[in-house]
Protein backbone atom coordinates (compact mmCIF):
# COMPACT_ATOMS: atom_id res chain seq x y z
CA UNK A 1 0.00 0.00 0.00
CA UNK A 2 2.70 2.59 0.82
CA UNK A 3 4.36 1.90 -2.56
CA UNK A 4 1.04 2.33 -4.38
CA UNK A 5 0.38 5.60 -2.50
CA UNK A 6 3.86 6.90 -3.38
CA UNK A 7 3.22 6.00 -7.04
CA UNK A 8 -0.13 7.82 -6.99
CA UNK A 9 1.48 10.91 -5.40
CA UNK A 10 4.20 10.96 -8.09
CA UNK A 11 1.54 10.70 -10.81
CA UNK A 12 -0.42 13.57 -9.21
CA UNK A 13 2.70 15.79 -9.10
CA UNK A 14 3.42 15.01 -12.77
CA UNK A 15 -0.21 15.76 -13.64
CA UNK A 16 -0.08 19.09 -11.77
CA UNK A 17 3.10 20.01 -13.62
CA UNK A 18 1.51 19.18 -16.95
CA UNK A 19 -1.58 21.24 -16.14
CA UNK A 20 0.62 24.14 -15.07
CA UNK A 21 2.44 24.04 -18.40
CA UNK A 22 -0.88 24.00 -20.30
CA UNK A 23 -2.32 26.87 -18.23
CA UNK A 24 0.85 29.00 -18.33
CA UNK A 25 -0.11 31.01 -21.42
CA UNK A 26 -3.40 31.93 -19.75
CA UNK A 27 -1.90 32.78 -16.38
CA UNK A 28 -1.61 36.57 -16.06
CA UNK A 29 1.01 36.20 -13.35
CA UNK A 30 3.30 34.39 -15.74
CA UNK A 31 3.00 36.99 -18.50
CA UNK A 32 6.10 39.16 -18.96
CA UNK A 33 5.95 42.39 -17.02
CA UNK A 34 5.80 45.58 -19.14
CA UNK A 35 9.17 47.27 -19.41
CA UNK A 36 9.51 50.22 -17.05
CA UNK A 37 11.67 53.02 -18.46
CA UNK A 38 13.75 55.46 -16.52
CA UNK A 39 11.51 58.43 -15.56
CA UNK A 40 14.03 60.86 -17.05
CA UNK A 41 13.71 59.20 -20.46
CA UNK A 42 9.93 59.62 -20.24
CA UNK A 43 10.32 63.27 -19.17
CA UNK A 44 12.68 64.05 -22.04
CA UNK A 45 10.43 62.40 -24.64
CA UNK A 46 7.17 64.08 -23.61
CA UNK A 47 8.84 67.48 -23.18
CA UNK A 48 9.81 67.43 -26.88
CA UNK A 49 6.13 67.71 -27.82
CA UNK A 50 5.55 70.57 -25.38
CA UNK A 51 8.55 72.50 -26.64
CA UNK A 52 7.29 72.14 -30.21
CA UNK A 53 3.80 73.38 -29.30
CA UNK A 54 4.94 76.36 -27.18
CA UNK A 55 7.40 77.34 -29.91
CA UNK A 56 4.52 77.58 -32.38
CA UNK A 57 2.72 80.18 -30.23
CA UNK A 58 5.46 82.74 -30.98
CA UNK A 59 7.38 81.57 -34.05
CA UNK A 60 4.78 82.91 -36.51
CA UNK A 61 4.73 86.44 -35.04
CA UNK A 62 7.67 87.84 -37.01
CA UNK A 63 6.55 86.07 -40.20
CA UNK A 64 3.11 87.74 -40.36
CA UNK A 65 4.10 90.42 -42.91
CA UNK A 66 5.56 87.71 -45.17
CA UNK A 67 2.47 85.50 -44.76
CA UNK A 68 0.13 88.37 -45.53
CA UNK A 69 2.10 89.41 -48.60
CA UNK A 70 2.45 85.87 -49.92
CA UNK A 71 -1.28 85.13 -49.58
CA UNK A 72 -2.48 88.56 -50.80
CA UNK A 73 -3.99 89.57 -47.45
CA UNK A 74 -3.88 92.70 -45.32
CA UNK A 75 -1.90 92.86 -42.09
CA UNK A 76 -5.14 92.81 -40.05
CA UNK A 77 -6.39 89.72 -41.88
CA UNK A 78 -3.02 88.03 -41.42
CA UNK A 79 -3.24 88.57 -37.65
CA UNK A 80 -5.99 85.93 -37.56
CA UNK A 81 -3.22 83.36 -38.12
CA UNK A 82 -2.20 84.04 -34.50
CA UNK A 83 -5.65 84.67 -33.07
CA UNK A 84 -7.19 81.48 -34.49
CA UNK A 85 -4.45 79.36 -32.93
CA UNK A 86 -4.84 80.98 -29.50
CA UNK A 87 -8.64 80.64 -29.59
CA UNK A 88 -8.47 76.92 -30.40
CA UNK A 89 -5.77 76.43 -27.75
CA UNK A 90 -7.88 78.12 -25.08
CA UNK A 91 -10.85 75.83 -25.80
CA UNK A 92 -8.90 72.59 -25.34
CA UNK A 93 -6.77 73.50 -22.32
CA UNK A 94 -9.44 73.32 -19.58
CA UNK A 95 -11.10 70.15 -20.95
CA UNK A 96 -7.86 68.24 -21.55
CA UNK A 97 -8.16 66.55 -18.15
CA UNK A 98 -11.59 65.16 -19.02
CA UNK A 99 -10.38 63.99 -22.46
CA UNK A 100 -7.44 62.21 -20.80
CA UNK A 101 -9.76 60.43 -18.38
CA UNK A 102 -11.96 59.17 -21.24
CA UNK A 103 -9.32 58.09 -23.77
CA UNK A 104 -6.32 57.58 -21.52
CA UNK A 105 -3.42 59.97 -21.10
CA UNK A 106 -1.05 58.09 -23.42
CA UNK A 107 -3.64 57.88 -26.20
CA UNK A 108 -4.57 61.54 -25.81
CA UNK A 109 -0.94 62.66 -25.89
CA UNK A 110 -0.15 60.51 -28.93
CA UNK A 111 -3.20 61.70 -30.85
CA UNK A 112 -2.41 65.33 -29.96
CA UNK A 113 1.18 65.11 -31.20
CA UNK A 114 0.15 63.18 -34.34
CA UNK A 115 -2.53 65.63 -35.44
CA UNK A 116 -0.42 68.64 -34.42
CA UNK A 117 2.25 67.37 -36.81
CA UNK A 118 -0.25 66.63 -39.59
CA UNK A 119 -1.86 70.07 -39.37
CA UNK A 120 1.57 71.74 -39.17
CA UNK A 121 2.33 70.21 -42.57
CA UNK A 122 -1.10 71.33 -43.82
CA UNK A 123 -0.41 74.92 -42.64
CA UNK A 124 2.83 74.96 -44.61
CA UNK A 125 1.02 73.87 -47.78
CA UNK A 126 -2.00 76.22 -47.37
CA UNK A 127 -2.74 77.96 -50.71
CA UNK A 128 -4.90 80.77 -49.28
CA UNK A 129 -5.26 82.69 -46.02
CA UNK A 130 -8.67 81.13 -45.29
CA UNK A 131 -7.25 77.62 -45.60
CA UNK A 132 -4.26 78.56 -43.43
CA UNK A 133 -6.53 79.92 -40.67
CA UNK A 134 -8.64 76.74 -40.83
CA UNK A 135 -5.58 74.55 -40.38
CA UNK A 136 -4.25 76.83 -37.62
CA UNK A 137 -7.51 76.25 -35.72
CA UNK A 138 -7.06 72.50 -36.15
CA UNK A 139 -3.41 72.79 -35.09
CA UNK A 140 -4.42 74.73 -31.96
CA UNK A 141 -7.06 72.16 -31.04
CA UNK A 142 -4.53 69.34 -31.44
CA UNK A 143 -1.76 71.09 -29.53
CA UNK A 144 -3.86 72.50 -26.70
CA UNK A 145 -3.68 69.31 -24.65
CA UNK A 146 0.09 68.87 -24.79
CA UNK A 147 1.12 71.25 -21.98
CA UNK A 148 -1.31 69.98 -19.30
CA UNK A 149 -0.72 66.36 -20.35
CA UNK A 150 3.03 66.70 -19.86
CA UNK A 151 2.65 68.30 -16.43
CA UNK A 152 0.28 65.55 -15.32
CA UNK A 153 2.63 62.87 -16.71
CA UNK A 154 5.60 64.32 -14.82
CA UNK A 155 3.58 64.67 -11.60
CA UNK A 156 2.64 60.97 -11.78
CA UNK A 157 5.97 59.63 -13.08
CA UNK A 158 8.29 61.17 -10.49
CA UNK A 159 8.31 60.82 -6.74
CA UNK A 160 7.72 63.94 -4.67
CA UNK A 161 11.42 64.19 -3.86
CA UNK A 162 12.45 64.26 -7.55
CA UNK A 163 9.51 66.23 -8.90
CA UNK A 164 11.37 69.54 -8.61
CA UNK A 165 14.03 68.45 -11.11
CA UNK A 166 11.36 67.06 -13.44
CA UNK A 167 9.43 70.33 -13.42
CA UNK A 168 12.73 72.13 -14.03
CA UNK A 169 13.08 70.27 -17.33
CA UNK A 170 9.51 71.20 -18.25
CA UNK A 171 10.13 74.83 -17.27
CA UNK A 172 13.18 75.04 -19.54
CA UNK A 173 10.93 74.05 -22.46
CA UNK A 174 8.13 76.53 -21.77
CA UNK A 175 10.50 79.44 -21.03
CA UNK A 176 13.10 78.90 -23.75
CA UNK A 177 10.59 78.20 -26.54
CA UNK A 178 8.92 81.66 -26.49
CA UNK A 179 12.38 83.29 -26.38
CA UNK A 180 13.73 81.29 -29.33
CA UNK A 181 10.48 81.49 -31.31
CA UNK A 182 10.84 85.02 -32.74
CA UNK A 183 14.57 84.55 -33.43
CA UNK A 184 14.12 81.20 -35.17
CA UNK A 185 11.02 82.40 -37.03
CA UNK A 186 12.80 85.52 -38.26
CA UNK A 187 15.87 83.59 -39.42
CA UNK A 188 13.82 80.94 -41.24
CA UNK A 189 11.60 83.56 -42.90
CA UNK A 190 14.53 85.73 -43.98
CA UNK A 191 16.60 82.83 -45.37
CA UNK A 192 13.99 80.35 -46.64
CA UNK A 193 10.21 80.84 -46.57
CA UNK A 194 7.50 81.38 -43.95
CA UNK A 195 6.18 77.90 -44.83
CA UNK A 196 9.23 76.31 -43.20
CA UNK A 197 8.23 77.61 -39.76
CA UNK A 198 5.50 74.93 -39.97
CA UNK A 199 7.48 72.27 -41.83
CA UNK A 200 10.13 72.07 -39.09
CA UNK A 201 7.48 70.49 -36.81
CA UNK A 202 7.21 67.41 -39.04
CA UNK A 203 10.45 65.54 -38.14
CA UNK A 204 10.14 66.56 -34.47
CA UNK A 205 6.53 65.32 -34.32
CA UNK A 206 7.34 62.00 -36.00
CA UNK A 207 10.21 61.40 -33.56
CA UNK A 208 8.01 62.30 -30.58
CA UNK A 209 5.19 59.94 -31.66
CA UNK A 210 7.63 57.06 -32.23
CA UNK A 211 9.38 57.45 -28.86
CA UNK A 212 6.16 58.09 -26.90
CA UNK A 213 4.64 54.81 -28.10
CA UNK A 214 7.67 53.01 -26.69
CA UNK A 215 8.27 54.66 -23.31
CA UNK A 216 4.91 56.00 -22.06
CA UNK A 217 2.30 53.97 -20.16
CA UNK A 218 -0.77 55.11 -18.25
CA UNK A 219 -0.49 54.74 -14.45
CA UNK A 220 -2.93 52.33 -12.76
CA UNK A 221 -5.20 55.10 -11.46
CA UNK A 222 -5.60 56.45 -15.01
CA UNK A 223 -6.80 53.04 -16.22
CA UNK A 224 -9.37 52.98 -13.40
CA UNK A 225 -10.48 56.53 -14.23
CA UNK A 226 -10.86 55.66 -17.91
CA UNK A 227 -13.16 52.78 -17.07
CA UNK A 228 -15.27 54.98 -14.78
CA UNK A 229 -15.33 57.97 -17.13
CA UNK A 230 -16.73 55.93 -20.02
CA UNK A 231 -19.71 54.94 -17.89
CA UNK A 232 -20.58 58.57 -17.12
CA UNK A 233 -22.62 60.85 -19.35
CA UNK A 234 -20.75 63.58 -21.20
CA UNK A 235 -21.09 67.08 -19.74
CA UNK A 236 -22.17 68.67 -23.01
CA UNK A 237 -23.52 71.78 -21.28
CA UNK A 238 -20.22 72.53 -19.57
CA UNK A 239 -18.28 71.79 -22.76
CA UNK A 240 -20.45 74.21 -24.76
CA UNK A 241 -20.35 77.07 -22.24
CA UNK A 242 -16.58 76.80 -21.72
CA UNK A 243 -15.76 76.54 -25.43
CA UNK A 244 -17.90 79.55 -26.38
CA UNK A 245 -16.79 81.63 -23.39
CA UNK A 246 -13.04 81.09 -23.84
CA UNK A 247 -13.13 81.42 -27.64
CA UNK A 248 -14.95 84.76 -27.51
CA UNK A 249 -12.73 85.99 -24.64
CA UNK A 250 -9.61 85.26 -26.69
CA UNK A 251 -11.05 87.18 -29.65
CA UNK A 252 -11.84 90.16 -27.40
CA UNK A 253 -8.32 90.21 -25.90
CA UNK A 254 -6.59 89.82 -29.25
CA UNK A 255 -8.69 92.31 -31.26
CA UNK A 256 -9.68 94.78 -28.52
CA UNK A 257 -6.95 97.38 -29.01
CA UNK A 258 -7.11 97.14 -32.79
CA UNK A 259 -10.88 97.84 -32.81
CA UNK A 260 -10.90 100.44 -29.97
CA UNK A 261 -12.32 98.06 -27.36
CA UNK A 262 -15.87 98.91 -26.31
CA UNK A 263 -16.12 101.62 -28.93
CA UNK A 264 -16.60 98.75 -31.37
CA UNK A 265 -19.92 96.90 -31.65
CA UNK A 266 -17.91 93.79 -32.66
CA UNK A 267 -16.01 93.79 -29.34
CA UNK A 268 -19.13 94.60 -27.29
CA UNK A 269 -20.98 91.67 -28.89
CA UNK A 270 -18.22 89.12 -28.27
CA UNK A 271 -17.46 90.46 -24.77
CA UNK A 272 -21.13 90.08 -23.81
CA UNK A 273 -21.22 86.50 -25.10
CA UNK A 274 -18.00 85.72 -23.23
CA UNK A 275 -19.26 87.07 -19.89
CA UNK A 276 -22.61 85.26 -20.17
CA UNK A 277 -21.03 81.97 -21.30
CA UNK A 278 -18.27 81.94 -18.65
CA UNK A 279 -20.68 82.89 -15.84
CA UNK A 280 -23.03 80.12 -16.98
CA UNK A 281 -20.09 77.69 -17.13
CA UNK A 282 -19.12 78.41 -13.51
CA UNK A 283 -22.68 77.93 -12.24
CA UNK A 284 -23.22 74.82 -14.37
CA UNK A 285 -19.92 73.12 -13.43
CA UNK A 286 -20.31 73.74 -9.69
CA UNK A 287 -23.71 72.05 -9.76
CA UNK A 288 -22.53 69.00 -11.71
CA UNK A 289 -21.41 65.90 -9.86
CA UNK A 290 -18.95 64.96 -12.61
CA UNK A 291 -18.07 68.26 -14.36
CA UNK A 292 -15.93 68.45 -17.47
CA UNK A 293 -13.81 71.06 -15.65
CA UNK A 294 -13.52 70.58 -11.90
CA UNK A 295 -13.61 74.14 -10.52
CA UNK A 296 -13.82 72.74 -6.99
CA UNK A 297 -10.04 72.23 -7.18
CA UNK A 298 -9.71 75.98 -6.55
CA UNK A 299 -10.88 75.35 -2.99
CA UNK A 300 -7.40 73.97 -2.29
CA UNK A 301 -5.42 76.98 -1.08
CA UNK A 302 -2.07 76.23 -2.69
CA UNK A 303 -3.63 75.47 -6.05
CA UNK A 304 -5.68 78.69 -6.01
CA UNK A 305 -2.81 81.02 -5.07
CA UNK A 306 -0.33 79.27 -7.38
CA UNK A 307 -2.79 79.88 -10.24
CA UNK A 308 -3.08 83.58 -9.27
CA UNK A 309 0.72 83.91 -9.11
CA UNK A 310 1.21 82.23 -12.48
CA UNK A 311 -1.53 84.40 -14.04
CA UNK A 312 0.30 87.60 -13.08
CA UNK A 313 3.72 86.14 -13.81
CA UNK A 314 2.92 85.18 -17.39
CA UNK A 315 1.11 88.46 -17.96
CA UNK A 316 4.37 90.25 -17.11
CA UNK A 317 6.52 87.77 -19.09
CA UNK A 318 4.49 87.95 -22.30
CA UNK A 319 4.01 91.70 -21.96
CA UNK A 320 7.77 92.34 -21.83
CA UNK A 321 8.37 89.76 -24.59
CA UNK A 322 5.89 91.75 -26.71
CA UNK A 323 7.25 95.21 -25.79
CA UNK A 324 11.00 94.69 -26.20
CA UNK A 325 11.11 93.52 -29.86
CA UNK A 326 8.62 96.22 -30.91
CA UNK A 327 10.65 98.85 -29.03
CA UNK A 328 13.88 97.76 -30.71
CA UNK A 329 12.37 97.60 -34.21
CA UNK A 330 10.25 100.78 -34.12
CA UNK A 331 12.47 103.13 -32.10
CA UNK A 332 15.97 101.64 -32.37
CA UNK A 333 15.85 100.52 -36.01
CA UNK A 334 16.69 96.85 -35.37
CA UNK A 335 15.64 94.09 -37.76
CA UNK A 336 13.38 91.25 -36.57
CA UNK A 337 16.29 88.81 -36.52
CA UNK A 338 18.60 91.20 -34.63
CA UNK A 339 15.97 92.03 -32.03
CA UNK A 340 15.41 88.31 -31.50
CA UNK A 341 19.14 87.77 -31.04
CA UNK A 342 19.24 90.45 -28.35
CA UNK A 343 16.66 88.45 -26.35
CA UNK A 344 18.30 85.06 -26.94
CA UNK A 345 21.05 85.17 -24.24
CA UNK A 346 18.31 85.07 -21.60
CA UNK A 347 17.37 81.59 -22.87
CA UNK A 348 20.92 80.36 -22.26
CA UNK A 349 20.84 81.56 -18.66
CA UNK A 350 17.46 79.84 -18.21
CA UNK A 351 18.89 76.48 -19.27
CA UNK A 352 21.71 76.91 -16.74
CA UNK A 353 19.61 78.17 -13.85
CA UNK A 354 16.47 76.03 -13.94
CA UNK A 355 18.11 72.59 -13.34
CA UNK A 356 20.03 74.15 -10.42
CA UNK A 357 16.75 75.45 -8.94
CA UNK A 358 15.21 71.99 -9.34
CA UNK A 359 18.18 70.41 -7.55
CA UNK A 360 17.86 72.83 -4.61
CA UNK A 361 14.17 71.94 -4.29
CA UNK A 362 15.01 68.24 -4.05
CA UNK A 363 17.13 69.09 -0.99
CA UNK A 364 14.07 70.37 0.88
CA UNK A 365 14.58 74.14 0.50
CA UNK A 366 11.44 76.18 1.18
CA UNK A 367 9.95 76.94 -2.30
CA UNK A 368 8.12 80.00 -0.97
CA UNK A 369 11.41 81.80 -0.34
CA UNK A 370 12.49 81.14 -3.92
CA UNK A 371 9.17 82.46 -5.26
CA UNK A 372 9.55 85.63 -3.17
CA UNK A 373 13.12 86.18 -4.41
CA UNK A 374 12.02 85.60 -7.99
CA UNK A 375 9.25 88.19 -7.73
CA UNK A 376 11.66 90.80 -6.41
CA UNK A 377 14.12 90.08 -9.23
CA UNK A 378 11.40 90.46 -11.88
CA UNK A 379 10.12 93.68 -10.30
CA UNK A 380 13.69 95.05 -10.27
CA UNK A 381 14.24 94.09 -13.92
CA UNK A 382 11.00 95.79 -15.01
CA UNK A 383 11.95 98.98 -13.16
CA UNK A 384 15.40 98.76 -14.80
CA UNK A 385 13.76 98.45 -18.25
CA UNK A 386 11.74 101.55 -17.39
CA UNK A 387 14.97 103.60 -17.52
CA UNK A 388 15.82 102.67 -21.13
CA UNK A 389 16.67 105.40 -23.65
CA UNK A 390 17.21 105.73 -27.39
CA UNK A 391 21.01 105.99 -27.19
CA UNK A 392 21.74 102.78 -25.29
CA UNK A 393 23.72 99.76 -26.51
CA UNK A 394 22.39 96.21 -26.87
CA UNK A 395 23.91 95.19 -23.55
CA UNK A 396 21.64 97.66 -21.74
CA UNK A 397 18.66 95.55 -22.88
CA UNK A 398 20.30 92.13 -22.61
CA UNK A 399 21.25 92.42 -18.91
CA UNK A 400 17.83 93.40 -17.46
CA UNK A 401 16.19 90.71 -19.60
CA UNK A 402 18.61 88.14 -18.15
CA UNK A 403 17.75 89.33 -14.61
CA UNK A 404 14.06 88.97 -15.44
CA UNK A 405 14.46 85.42 -16.76
CA UNK A 406 16.51 84.43 -13.71
CA UNK A 407 13.57 85.59 -11.59
CA UNK A 408 11.17 83.56 -13.75
CA UNK A 409 13.20 80.43 -13.12
CA UNK A 410 13.03 81.03 -9.38
CA UNK A 411 9.22 81.20 -9.57
CA UNK A 412 8.05 78.75 -12.21
CA UNK A 413 9.92 75.67 -10.97
CA UNK A 414 8.78 75.95 -7.30
CA UNK A 415 5.22 76.85 -8.34
CA UNK A 416 5.05 73.93 -10.80
CA UNK A 417 6.28 71.66 -8.02
CA UNK A 418 3.91 72.71 -5.22
CA UNK A 419 0.80 73.49 -7.29
CA UNK A 420 -0.10 69.77 -7.37
CA UNK A 421 1.29 68.97 -3.91
CA UNK A 422 -2.08 68.80 -2.13
CA UNK A 423 -4.12 67.65 -5.15
CA UNK A 424 -5.00 63.92 -5.37
CA UNK A 425 -3.36 62.08 -8.26
CA UNK A 426 -6.79 61.19 -9.59
CA UNK A 427 -7.32 64.94 -10.21
CA UNK A 428 -3.84 65.72 -11.59
CA UNK A 429 -5.01 65.87 -15.23
CA UNK A 430 -7.88 68.24 -14.37
CA UNK A 431 -5.55 70.41 -12.28
CA UNK A 432 -2.93 70.52 -15.04
CA UNK A 433 -5.55 71.65 -17.57
CA UNK A 434 -6.77 74.50 -15.36
CA UNK A 435 -3.21 75.53 -14.54
CA UNK A 436 -2.19 75.62 -18.22
CA UNK A 437 -5.31 77.64 -19.08
CA UNK A 438 -4.50 80.24 -16.42
CA UNK A 439 -0.93 80.47 -17.69
CA UNK A 440 -1.99 81.04 -21.31
CA UNK A 441 -4.75 83.51 -20.41
CA UNK A 442 -2.22 85.42 -18.32
CA UNK A 443 -0.09 85.88 -21.44
CA UNK A 444 -3.08 87.08 -23.47
CA UNK A 445 -4.12 89.52 -20.72
CA UNK A 446 -0.60 90.91 -20.44
CA UNK A 447 -0.26 91.58 -24.17
CA UNK A 448 -3.75 93.11 -24.37
CA UNK A 449 -3.03 95.38 -21.40
CA UNK A 450 0.32 96.78 -22.55
CA UNK A 451 -0.69 97.14 -26.21
CA UNK A 452 -3.70 99.22 -25.13
CA UNK A 453 -1.87 101.31 -22.56
CA UNK A 454 1.10 101.86 -24.88
CA UNK A 455 -1.09 103.49 -27.52
CA UNK A 456 -3.01 105.61 -25.03
CA UNK A 457 0.03 106.79 -23.08
CA UNK A 458 1.78 107.67 -26.34
CA UNK A 459 -1.15 109.93 -27.23
CA UNK A 460 -1.07 111.52 -23.76
CA UNK A 461 2.67 112.26 -23.97
CA UNK A 462 2.29 113.65 -27.49
CA UNK A 463 -0.26 116.13 -26.18
CA UNK A 464 1.93 117.07 -23.22
CA UNK A 465 5.07 117.54 -25.32
CA UNK A 466 3.11 119.21 -28.12
CA UNK A 467 2.01 121.98 -25.75
CA UNK A 468 5.64 123.12 -25.56
CA UNK A 469 6.36 122.90 -29.30
CA UNK A 470 5.05 126.35 -30.28
CA UNK A 471 6.33 129.09 -32.59
CA UNK A 472 6.86 131.42 -29.61
CA UNK A 473 9.11 128.96 -27.74
CA UNK A 474 12.71 130.17 -27.92
CA UNK A 475 14.17 126.64 -27.81
CA UNK A 476 11.90 125.55 -30.68
CA UNK A 477 12.98 128.56 -32.73
CA UNK A 478 16.64 127.77 -32.07
CA UNK A 479 16.24 124.08 -32.96
CA UNK A 480 14.34 124.85 -36.18
CA UNK A 481 16.90 127.45 -37.12
CA UNK A 482 19.78 124.99 -36.73
CA UNK A 483 17.95 122.27 -38.69
CA UNK A 484 16.94 124.68 -41.49
CA UNK A 485 20.44 126.09 -41.93
CA UNK A 486 22.07 124.92 -45.15
CA UNK A 487 21.79 125.06 -48.91
CA UNK A 488 18.42 125.17 -50.67
CA UNK A 489 15.21 127.10 -50.35
CA UNK A 490 14.85 128.60 -46.86
CA UNK A 491 11.05 128.03 -46.72
CA UNK A 492 11.41 124.38 -47.74
CA UNK A 493 14.18 123.87 -45.21
CA UNK A 494 11.96 125.39 -42.53
CA UNK A 495 9.12 122.92 -43.20
CA UNK A 496 11.58 120.00 -43.30
CA UNK A 497 12.99 121.14 -39.95
CA UNK A 498 9.48 121.29 -38.44
CA UNK A 499 8.75 117.76 -39.70
CA UNK A 500 12.00 116.49 -38.18
CA UNK A 501 11.18 118.19 -34.88
CA UNK A 502 7.72 116.62 -34.86
CA UNK A 503 9.19 113.16 -35.60
CA UNK A 504 11.64 113.59 -32.71
CA UNK A 505 8.76 114.59 -30.43
CA UNK A 506 6.83 111.45 -31.47
CA UNK A 507 9.83 109.25 -30.71
CA UNK A 508 10.21 110.85 -27.28
CA UNK A 509 6.49 110.39 -26.59
CA UNK A 510 6.75 106.70 -27.58
CA UNK A 511 9.84 106.27 -25.39
CA UNK A 512 8.05 107.74 -22.37
CA UNK A 513 5.06 105.46 -23.03
CA UNK A 514 7.34 102.38 -23.12
CA UNK A 515 8.99 103.47 -19.86
CA UNK A 516 5.53 103.78 -18.29
CA UNK A 517 4.60 100.24 -19.35
CA UNK A 518 7.69 98.67 -17.81
CA UNK A 519 7.10 100.55 -14.55
CA UNK A 520 3.45 99.45 -14.57
CA UNK A 521 4.60 95.82 -14.92
CA UNK A 522 6.94 96.37 -11.98
CA UNK A 523 3.95 97.53 -9.92
CA UNK A 524 1.90 94.46 -10.95
CA UNK A 525 4.68 92.16 -9.80
CA UNK A 526 5.03 93.94 -6.46
CA UNK A 527 1.25 93.67 -5.91
CA UNK A 528 1.58 89.89 -6.28
CA UNK A 529 4.23 89.52 -3.58
CA UNK A 530 1.70 89.20 -0.67
CA UNK A 531 0.21 86.10 -2.35
CA UNK A 532 3.36 84.18 -1.39
CA UNK A 533 2.44 84.43 2.30
CA UNK A 534 -0.81 82.54 1.65
CA UNK A 535 1.02 79.45 0.33
CA UNK A 536 1.40 76.40 2.54
CA UNK A 537 4.86 74.90 2.79
CA UNK A 538 4.75 71.28 1.57
CA UNK A 539 5.61 68.77 4.32
CA UNK A 540 8.83 66.82 3.97
CA UNK A 541 7.04 63.48 4.21
CA UNK A 542 4.82 62.09 1.48
CA UNK A 543 1.24 63.24 1.51
CA UNK A 544 -1.06 60.25 1.79
CA UNK A 545 -3.91 61.75 -0.23
CA UNK A 546 -1.60 62.66 -3.11
CA UNK A 547 -0.14 59.19 -3.34
CA UNK A 548 -3.50 57.45 -3.14
CA UNK A 549 -4.70 55.81 -6.32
Amino acid sequence: MPAILELEEEELVEADASLAEIAAPFDNERLPEPKVFNPWIIALVVTIGTFMEVLDTSIANVALPHISGSLSASQDEGAWVLTSYLVANAIVLPISGWISSVFGRKNFYLVSVFFFTVFSAACGMAPTLGVLILFRVAQGLAGGGLQPSVQAILADTFSIEKRGMAMALYTVAILVAPVLGPTLGGWITDNYSWRWIFYINIPVGILCVFLTRIVLEDPPHMKEMKAKARKLSVDWGGLGFISIGLATLEIVLDKGQELDWFGSSFIVFFASISVIALASAVIWELKRKNPIVNLRLLKERNFLFCCLIILGLYAVLYATTYLLPVFMQQLMGYTATTSGLVLSPAGIFTMIEVPFVGYILTKGYDPRKMIFAGMMLIASSCWWMGSLNLEMAEMNMIVPRIVQVLGLGLITVPVSTIVFRFIPKTESSQAAGLYALVRNEGGSLGIALVSTMLQRRTQVFQQVLGQHVTASNAMVQQAVGQMAAGPGNAADNHYVALAQLYAAMQRQASLLAYMDQFKMLCGIMLCMVPLVFFLKRPPAQKHIELEAH
